[in-house]
C-alpha cells in the first residue's frame, strides 16, 4: 500500500488534517474541504469519501469503504474501525412513495431522506455492512459482517443481521487500558 506523504496530503486541502495520518494514494475524496481527519487515523486503498465527514483520532477505514456524508454528515469517533467494504450513507432516495430517484434527477422531483450518522468511540463495523441515514451507533457497538443497520444501537452491544438486531452485550474496554495506550511514546507522534 502506497501512502501520501505529509506534503502531498496538504495539497488535497482537507478542512482539517491531524498529525501522523496515513492515507492510501488509491483512496478518493470528493469535496475534501468538507472532510476532517484526526490524528493517527488511517484510510486504506479504494475508499471513497464524499460530503461532510468528521473522522476522529485512531480511526481505521480498511479497503473499499464508502462514506457518503452528503449534507447532514457522518461523524466517526475515536478508535472506531470500519472493516472491508463498509458503506455509510447520510442520505438516500425514497424507493417506495412514487418519486423519481437517482443523482441525475433534480431535487424537486425526488423525495430524499437526509439524516446525520454518528459512529461512537470504539465502534467496530464488520465487513460489507451498510449503515443507513440517521443511525447512531453508540460507543462500543459491534456490528457483525454483512449487516444492515437501520436503527440506533445501544452502548457496548453486538448487533448482526438484515436488519441488524441485538445479539448480546460486549465487554467494555477498560479505561486503564486506553490510558496506557495513549501514554505510550510510539503513539505520541
Amino acid at each position: 500500500m502506497s501512502y501520501y506523504t505529509p506534503r502531498e496530503l496538504k495539497k488535497i486541502k482537507f478542512k482539517k488534517l491531524g498529525k501522523n495520518v496515513k492515507i492510501s494514494k488509491d483512496a478518493n475524496f470528493y469535496f475534501p474541504k468538507d472532510i476532517e481527519i484526526g490524528d493517527n487515523s488511517r484510510i486504506d486503498d479504494f475508499c471513497i469519501l464524499s460530503g461532510k465527514i468528521i473522522i476522529g483520532k485512531f480511526v481505521h477505514l480498511t479497503p473499499m469503504c464508502l462514506i457518503g456524508g452528503g449534507i447532514k454528515g457522518v461523524i466517526i469517533s475515536d478508535f472506531a474501525t470500519l472493516a472491508y467494504g463498509v458503506k455509510i450513507f447520510s442520505q438516500s432516495d425514497d424507493y417506495v412513495c412514487g418519486s423519481m430517484t437517482n443523482s441525475t434527477v433534480h431535487k424537486e422531483f425526488k423525495n430524499e431522506k437526509y439524516s446525520a450518522v454518528t459512529i461512537g468511540k470504539h465502534v467496530i463495523v464488520g465487513t460489507n455492512s451498510v449503515i443507513m441515514p440517521g443511525c447512531n451507533l453508540r460507543e462500543g457497538s459491534s456490528i457483525g459482517a454483512m449487516s444492515l443497520v437501520t436503527k440506533n444501537t445501544k452502548k457496548w452491544c453486538v448487533y448482526y443481521g438484515v436488519p441488524a438486531e441485538f445479539i448480546k452485550k460486549r465487554v467494555v474496554i477498560k479505561k486503564t487500558l486506553i490510558n496506557r495506550f495513549l501514554k505510550n511514546s510510539y503513539n505520541a507522534k
